[in-house]
C-alpha cells in the first residue's frame, strides 16, 4: 500500500473508524454471549453475528472514505485523483477485509475452545461406554399386575397376610425373564377400590391382572386366584389353593411358588425366589420403602432408619441391604453433605449394597443400588454398566433397574436413549416418584421444556413432598421465562437448599443482578461445600464461567453426585466450548462433546 494512499486513509480518518468499529465489535461479541445462553438462543448464532460483524467492516472502510463529521454535519469527502470507479471499491473492499481477517481468524481457529482427549484414549473410552445397551432395544414383553388380595376373613388383623401374599406373587413374577411387572406402588394404589378391571389395565398399562381373596378359619387357610384379560375381562386362569395354617412366611412362600408355577404356562418361565424373613423385619422394611418414596429429607432419614431396624432384626434380608444402600446416599444427599463425611456415607452405602449383592446374588435389588452409587462416586461408569447390566439380565422388566440405568445414560451424554428409558421405567410403575422426575429432568436436557413442565407438575401432584420435582419444575418454568411460576415451584422443595437456588436464578432473568448476587452469595455462606455443583450451575447461568469452573473444580473434589448431569444439563450451556470444558469431562472419564 503506498505512501499517498495511506496519507489518504489517514485524512479521510479510516482507521480510526475501523478501530472505533472493531471496538464495537469486540462490545457486541461480549455482550451477545450471554445474553443468547440467557435467552437459550443456538450456539450458531454467535457465529452469524461473527460473519455480520466482519462483513461491516469493508462497508465502515467505504462510509469513512466517503463521509465525514464537521461541526456535527456529516458532509460528503471530495473526490482524490487517480482514486475512483471500481479499482477504489475494490481496493476499500480489501482493506475492509485486511482489517476484519485478524479477529475472524482469531474466531474460527485460534481462541479457546474444548479439545478431545487423544484420540487412542478416546476410542477406547467410547468402546467401553457404547457397551452400555440403549434403551431402544428393550422391547414390551408380556404384562401383569399382581393387585392386593382381599382378605375376607373376620379378623381384620389377618389383612398383612393378604398383602404379604401379594407382594411375594409381585417380587415371583418380577423375576420371570420378559415379563413386564406393574410396581408394587401402582399396584397397591387400587386397595379398597372397586374400580373395573379394565380401567386398571389401561392406568398400569397391563395386559393381565392377577386378583385374588384370602380366607382364614381356625389354622385353615383358602387361597383364591385368577388372571383376568384386561381387554375384555374374561379369566384366561384360576386355581384355589387350601393350606393349613403353620408358619405364615412359609405358607406365603409356598403359595406364592405354586402361583408362578401355574402361570409358567400362560405367561413366561425363568421365576426365581426371594428370601423370606420374620414379620417384624418384613414391616419395617415395607415402611422404610414407603417412607422413602416421599422424597423428603425427612422421608429419606426415617426410610434409612427403618431399614437398619429390618438388618437389626433379619441381618440376612438381601432387599433391606439394597434399600438401605440407597437410603443412605439420599438421607445425606438431602439434609446436605460435609467434606469429611462424604467419602465415609458413600463408603457406607456402597458396603450396604456390597453385603445385599453378597447375601442374594439371584436378585436384582443389590445391583440396582450398586450400580447407582457407582455412577454417583463420578468416575465408575464401567463398573456401573456391569451391574445394571447384571440387574436387567436377572430381571428384564425392573422398573428401579431401567430408571437407574436412565440416569447413567443421561451422564454419558445419551439423552435420546435416557428419556426412553425412563419413560420404559414409568409404564411400568406410574405412580414411582424417582422415575418421573427423571423423566422430566432428561427432557429439559433435550430442550423439551414444555414436556418437561407437564411431567414435573404430574410428579409432584402425586409426591407433593418430592424435593427433585419441585426443583425441576423449577427449572423448565425458568427456561420457559414463566419467572412467577418457577419462584413458586422451587419454594415447594422439601429441601431448603434446592429452595435457595431459586432467587440466584430468578432475578438474573428478570435482570436484577444486584439481588440475584446477594441471593447467591447468601447460597454460597450457607452451603459452602453442599451445593458445589448447584453453585456451579447457577454461575454459568448468570454468565460468570470462571466462577463456575471454579466449583465444578470443587464438585470433582468432594464428588458432587450432581456432577454426573454436566453433560446434559441445560444451565451449563454457557460453558459448552471453553477448553476448561473439556478438561471436566476428560477428569470425569467421559467422552468429549
Amino acid at each position: 500500500m503506498s505512501l499517498p494512499l495511506l496519507a489518504e486513509l489517514n485524512r479521510r480518518r479510516v482507521f480510526r473508524a475501523l478501530v472505533a468499529y472493531g471496538i464495537a465489535s469486540f462490545a457486541v461479541l461480549q455482550i451477545i454471549e450471554p445474553v443468547m445462553h440467557g435467552l437459550h438462543w443456538p450456539d450458531a448464532i454467535l457465529s452469524y453475528v461473527v460473519v455480520a460483524l466482519a462483513l461491516g467492516f469493508p462497508v465502515v472502510v467505504a462510509l469513512a472514505w466517503a463521509f465525514d463529521v464537521k461541526a456535527g454535519r456529516i458532509e460528503r469527502t471530495g473526490p482524490t485523483p487517480g482514486l475512483r470507479g471500481s479499482g477504489l471499491a475494490a481496493l476499500l473492499a480489501g482493506v475492509g477485509v485486511l482489517a476484519a481477517a485478524p479477529g475472524v481468524a482469531w474466531y474460527m481457529w485460534i481462541r479457546p475452545r474444548a479439545h478431545p482427549a487423544s484420540t487412542s484414549s478416546e476410542e477406547a473410552m467410547r468402546a467401553a461406554l457404547e457397551a452400555v445397551p440403549p434403551a431402544s432395544e428393550i422391547r414390551a414383553p408380556p404384562s401383569i399386575a399382581v393387585l392386593p388380595l382381599v382378605n375376607l376373613s373376620r379378623d381384620p388383623e389377618q389383612e398383612y397376610f393378604a398383602d404379604g401374599l401379594a407382594e411375594e406373587l409381585l417380587n415371583q413374577l418380577a423375576k420371570v425373564q420378559g415379563l413386564h411387572v406393574a410396581g408394587r406402588t401402582s399396584s397397591f394404589s387400587f386397595k379398597g377400590k372397586s374400580e373395573d378391571l379394565r380401567a386398571i389395565g389401561q392406568k398400569l398399562n397391563v395386559k393381565t391382572v392377577l386378583e385374588g381373596s384370602v380366607q382364614r378359619s381356625g389354622d385353615r387357610l383358602r387361597i383364591n386366584t385368577q388372571l383376568i384379560n384386561t381387554a375384555d375381562g374374561y379369566h384366561v386362569w384360576s386355581e384355589s389353593y387350601d393350606r393349613k395354617m403353620t408358619d405364615v412366611f412359609a405358607v406365603q412362600d409356598e403359595i406364592a411358588h405354586a402361583v408362578v408355577a401355574a402361570l409358567r404356562m400362560q405367561l413366561l418361565p425363568g421365576a426365581a425366589a426371594q428370601p423370606a424373613t420374620n414379620p417384624e423385619a418384613y414391616n419395617q422394611f415395607l415402611l422404610g420403602r414407603h417412607l422413602c418414596r416421599r422424597g423428603s429429607p425427612e422421608g429419606y432419614g426415617l426410610g434409612e432408619a427403618a431399614f437398619r431396624k429390618a438388618i437389626d432384626l433379619d441381618p440376612n434380608y438381601a432387599p433391606a441391604w439394597a434399600m438401605l444402600a440407597k437410603a443412605i446416599f439420599w438421607s445425606a444427599d438431602a439434609v446436605g453433605w460435609h467434606a469429611a463425611g462424604r467419602q465415609k456415607d458413600v463408603a457406607r452405602a456402597l458396603a450396604a449394597a456390597d453385603k445385599a449383592v453378597e447375601l442374594a446374588p439371584g436378585i436384582p435389588d443389590g445391583y440396582v443400588a450398586r450400580g447407582f452409587l457407582r455412577s454417583v462416586k463420578i468416575a465408575d461408569w464401567a463398573g456401573a454398566r456391569s451391574d445394571l447390566a447384571r440387574a436387567l439380565q436377572l430381571s428384564p422388566a425392573n422398573s428401579e433397574a431401567l430408571d437407574v440405568q436412565a440416569d447413567l445414560l443421561a451422564s454419558l451424554g445419551r439423552i435420546p436413549e435416557a428419556i426412553a428409558a425412563a419413560r420404559k421405567a414409568t409404564e411400568l410403575d406410574p405412580l414411582a416418584p424417582q422415575p418421573l422426575w427423571r423423566l422430566a429432568w432428561f427432557h429439559l436436557a433435550a430442550g423439551h421444556q414444555e414436556e418437561s413442565r407437564r411431567i414435573a407438575s404430574r410428579s409432584l401432584e402425586l409426591f407433593p413432598e418430592s424435593a427433585h420435582s419441585a426443583r425441576t419444575l423449577g427449572f423448565a418454568l425458568l427456561l420457559l421465562g414463566r419467572l412467577d411460576e418457577a419462584e413458586a415451584a422451587f419454594q415447594r422443595s422439601s429441601i431448603p437448599a434446592f429452595r435457595e437456588m431459586g432467587p440466584p436464578l430468578i432475578e438474573h432473568a428478570r435482570g436484577h443482578e444486584e439481588k440475584s448476587r446477594e441471593a447467591l452469595d447468601r447460597l454460597i455462606a450457607a452451603y459452602p461445600a453442599d451445593m458445589a455443583y448447584q453453585i456451579a450451575e447457577i454461575c454459568a447461568f448468570r454468565g460468570e464461567r470462571d466462577r463456575a469452573f471454579e466449583w465444578l473444580e470443587r464438585g470433582l473434589a468432594v464428588q458432587d453426585a450432581g456432577m454426573r448431569y454436566v453433560k446434559g444439563d441445560p444451565l451449563m450451556s454457557p460453558l459448552r466450548g471453553d477448553r476448561r470444558y473439556g478438561d471436566i469431562l476428560r477428569k470425569m472419564k467421559l467422552p468429549a462433546e
